[in-house]
């Protein structure tokens, strides 16, 4: 007599080989995730020894948590980190709902090829590298031949230092990531908007439910488990605020409100040669951002929503 396990077990062989094509697609994704997500892992134990490039991993001493106390104790690293939440609270905050409003409009729009070409123009931003974005916004806010410059001198006006203005800079930082990055995430809520059915919105335009009605009452949520998952993984990378994006727009006027986790990394690890102290930075900006996406997915799961798992 064949137990229940045994069963299961034989269930899920059968269905391996009924669709071993399907799976034999994953292949190269999950190698993918091996070689460039979980083997570099190792190199985390650099943040627990002195490391020296000379002697390889392996070799170098064992200092225990002396760089975690060092992080900890050093003057530079509490902006670091004010910087990094600040930046990303105001891209989550602008920046989150920009590709759902987006994404809404161009569901709502009647003319097909005008949603196409606004489709196309809006996401085409996403393959810009930041160093192209970077340098158009630079030549653009130039102070002395930037077009917005300009326009502020025909005003009657001075010129503004944008770039180098600590007031400035972190919005011009959220301003250049929603144009980049809507049209691209809007992709995702369009494909969920796509999946409700259409029999629903004609229900509702039979019981006089004006447009704003059926957005808020059938569209929103149709996509509410899509908003939530995509969330909780923005939550998970509260950390990332930017690395490129800051990278190539900073410099040394505005590091005392742009200089993140990211950038201070790079430029003590390999200004400075601390390659121990800025992988325990790393490393507790993941350990961070781990814990975030357990509490969020933890509350999202008791208000009913699936979450990620």
């Amino acid at each position: 007599m064949i137990n229940i396990g045994n069963k299961g077990s034989l269930r899920r062989g059968t269905t391996y080989l009924k669709y071993w094509d399907l799976y034999l697609m994953l292949v190269p994704a999950l190698l993918f995730i091996l070689i460039y997500k979980y083997l570099p892992m190792y190199g985390v134990v650099i943040a627990f020894k002195d490391f020296n490039i000379m002697k390889g991993i392996m070799d170098s001493p064992w200092v225990g948590l002396k760089h975690f106390r060092e992080l900890f104790t050093f003057a530079e690293f509490p902006r670091v980190i004010r910087n990094t939440i600040v930046i990303s609270l105001m891209k989550l905050v602008f920046g989150f709902p920009a590709p759902i409003l987006l994404a809404l409009m161009l569901n709502e729009m009647i003319f097909n090829r005008f949603k196409r070409i606004v489709q196309t123009v809006t996401y085409i931003p996403h393959f810009i590298s930041w160093v192209v974005v970077g340098g158009i916004v630079i030549d653009l806010l130039s102070p002395s031949s930037g077009m917005v410059n300009k326009f502020i001198e025909q005003l009657g006006f001075e010129s503004i230092f944008f770039m180098s203005d600590e007031r400035y800079f972190r919005w011009i930082l959220v301003i250049t990531d929603n144009w980049k990055e809507a049209g691209w995430g809007a992709i995702i809520y369009l494909a969920a908007l796509l999946g409700i059915n259409d029999e629903v919105f004609q229900a509702a335009k039979v019981d006089g439910a004006s447009r704003l009605r059926q957005i808020w009452h059938i569209s929103l949520p149709g996509i509410r488990s899509t908003i939530v998952i995509l969330l909780l993984l923005r939550i998970g990378n509260v950390f990332d605020a930017g690395f490129e994006q800051i990278l190539v727009m900073y410099n040394a006027t505005v590091y005392n409100v742009a200089d993140i986790i990211d950038t201070y990394i790079f430029r003590v690890g390999l200004g400075q040669m601390q390659f121990g102290l800025t992988t325990a930075a790393g490393l507790f900006k993941s350990a961070i951002g781990c814990v975030l996406l357990l509490i969020a997915n933890s509350i999202a799961r008791r208000l009913g929503e699936k979450g990620i798992f």
